[in-house]
């Protein structure tokens, strides 16, 4: 046993310095607008549901959307799930297409008892991503009706990342309260180019922000088993409005060389509500299904409270495992579907993006432990053709380690 003890925190510590040097994992061009792209922070197991997570209560996997859920950990166990993703996309208009790559080790998290009644969880989480790299060329005339050529280039990278910790505690033996602290923290950079005619010099923007931020997530879930085969959890989620702390800038180079800062109130954060229903029948059977919103029209971002709009998510997912007590291996192998469906918290050119996801995939259980291997895919869709759509194909893998550490042997 101290061997797996010692293995596995060593592979935390490995695995969250890289992920805290992480790479971004898109080449959207979407991710111009905002934050860029924000994460719903589902693990991989969620993933291949859908995303259906607020209602979600399991012993056996690490639901970080909802914190009330960490009550759930056994008494004796010790979790920790390891999450990496590999997206492939295709985004075409009316006239070109482009094929892109990604792959990103997404998150690491951990999850253990403090009580009989109360659990704890911490990690490693994204918040956001920003990656793309666009280039137009384009005629103009001048005053003097002289044909005008010129280029422009649109380039971003970074995001934003998230370091948390929560607690969760159960009431009654059918209420758990929980709460996420996280501290916020990362850089994006947005750099708009242009070049007139065959000049070598170009006038550049910069944008940068560079985030240093502590928000809380609030998490309710009522639960209850009837007939001894019939669970269901209700549950909720909130996070208020705030401000994202931190540093901007808006640098110009070329001709004129300037910077203007802003402030921490032209930047927030928007207030967060979710509801989740899940149901069980005998251990076998679960269906689920999700609401959230984000709040992003009542939302500052570089002091306009105009440019973002409300960013709306539905969630329903299946998972079957044929029999939780079997002896065949397939037996407790997990099986997974769903669907989502979601709005863009930003408009192009007066439209807002749509997504449409399908999902399904497996959770193969590891012999003679309790350890899972979750494979989950994603087939989805952004936008139109009209406009500029992207499909993709996100596969999605991850590892819930599941050890009994809190134990007295017997001598």
């Amino acid at each position: 046993m101290y061997k797996n003890k010692s293995f596995l925190l060593v592979l935390s510590l490995f695995i969250l310095a890289q992920l805290a040097i992480s790479q971004n994992n898109t080449n959207s061009p979407y991710t111009r607008f905002g934050y860029g792209e924000i994460s719903d922070n589902n693990n991989g197991e969620q993933r291949a549901l859908g995303g259906v997570a607020i209602g979600s209560r399991s012993p056996f996997s690490i639901n970080t959307v909802n914190p009330a859920s960490y009550s759930s950990v056994d008494s004796l166990t010790f979790m920790f799930d390891i999450g990496t993703s590999v997206l492939g996309s295709r985004f075409s208009d009316t006239n070109t297409s482009k094929n892109t790559f990604n792959s990103n080790l997404e998150y690491v998290t951990m999850q253990f008892p403090l009580s009989k009644r109360l659990g704890f969880s911490a990690g490693l989480l994204p918040y956001s991503f920003s990656g793309y790299n666009m280039f137009t060329t384009g005629k103009t005339t001048n005053i003097e009706h002289d044909t005008i050529a010129y280029s422009t280039s649109y380039k971003g990278l970074g995001g934003l990342s998230q370091v948390y910790a929560g607690i969760s505690g159960s009431l009654f033996n059918h209420i758990s309260l929980g709460l996420n602290a996280y501290y916020m923290y990362g850089h994006i950079y947005n750099t708009h180019s242009l070049r007139i005619g065959s000049s070598s010099d170009s006038t550049i923007l910069v944008n940068s922000i560079t985030a240093s931020n502590i928000r809380l997530r609030y998490g309710i879930q009522f639960y209850n088993t009837f007939a001894k085969k019939h669970d269901v959890t209700l549950g909720f989620i909130y996070e208020n409005k705030a401000p994202l702390n931190g540093s901007f800038s808006k640098t110009i180079y070329g001709v004129i060389t300037d910077t203007i800062t802003s402030n921490n109130s032209d930047f927030q954060l928007p207030s967060v509500y979710g509801i989740g229903f899940n149901y069980t029948y005998d251990k076998k059977i679960s269906v689920g299904i999700d609401y959230s919103m984000q709040a992003w029209k009542d939302t500052k971002f570089s002091g306009d409270s105009t440019s973002l709009k409300n960013r709306s998510k539905l969630s329903i997912g299946l998972e079957y495992m044929p029999n939780p007590m079997g002896r065949k291996y397939f037996d407790r192998v997990r099986y997974r579907a769903g669907f989502n469906m979601s709005d863009s918290y930003f408009n192009v050119n007066g439209v807002s993006p749509r997504n449409y996801g399908l999902t399904f995939g497996m959770g193969f259980p590891l012999r003679n432990s309790n350890t899972v291997v979750n494979a989950s895919f994603e087939y989805g869709k952004t936008g139109s053709a009209s406009l500029l759509r992207e499909d993709y194909f996100k596969f999605t893998l991850n590892a819930v380690f599941n050890e009994h550490w809190f134990f007295k042997r017997k001598l």
